[in-house]
């Protein structure tokens, strides 16, 4: 049994997708061992609701240091689910190669510091591009600039505003995160 996991920092969607896909099936051979947030936040709540360990760790320059006390040894994937703080360059070195994060837009476009959640939406609508989707890609020591495991693109249309562009974005994630989970994880 692979051990995952998920650090949150909201409400924890992604998470309960991915605790889903396991129940179901879809992600095999794999259960989320343990949850940490760096906020209060309802991911902790969905967490307790399926009996998942949880750790509240709060933000501040300690966290990578904290958090790398509490992730168990037998851990093989760490999966950034909506999390919003940046780990520190040698906390990401350590677990190089397994470590996961979902991105809302097709990078290396609209990545970066200050790059998530409705920033990059409006910014999709500002540069006028004709698509976006999402990426699930290997965290490293650059914000966004490790190696793409899985995109998938949709047409933004004239119609869409940041709005849409999230709702549609939040639909891609839930398909390919568990797609990309499996991949990394050796899973067929």
């Amino acid at each position: 049994m692979k051990n995952i996991v998920v650090l949150v920092s909201g409400s924890g969607t992604n998470l309960q997708r991915i605790i889903d896909t396991i129940d179901a099936g879809e992600i095999q051979n794999a259960k989320v061992s343990l949850v940490v947030a760096d906020r209060e936040c309802f991911g902790l709540e969905r967490a307790k609701n399926h009996n998942i360990e949880n750790i509240l760790i709060p933000r501040g320059k300690n966290f990578s240091s904290e958090l790398a006390k509490v992730i168990p040894e037998n851990t093989d994937l760490i999966v950034l689910a909506g999390f919003l703080s940046i780990l520190k360059s040698e906390f990401c070195e350590n677990w190089n190669g397994k470590i996961i994060n979902i991105h809302p837009a097709l990078l290396p476009k609209f990545g970066g510091k200050g790059m998530w959640g409705m920033n990059v939406h409006n910014a999709v609508i500002e540069a006028k591009e004709v698509e976006s989707g999402a990426t699930v890609h290997f965290v490293t020591p650059g914000i966004d600039e490790g190696e793409a495991i899985l995109q998938k693109s949709f047409e933004v249309t004239a119609e869409d505003t940041p709005e849409t562009l999230a709702q549609k974005v939040h639909q891609i994630e839930y398909e390919i995160f568990p797609i990309a989970i499996n991949k990394v994880l050796g899973n067929k």
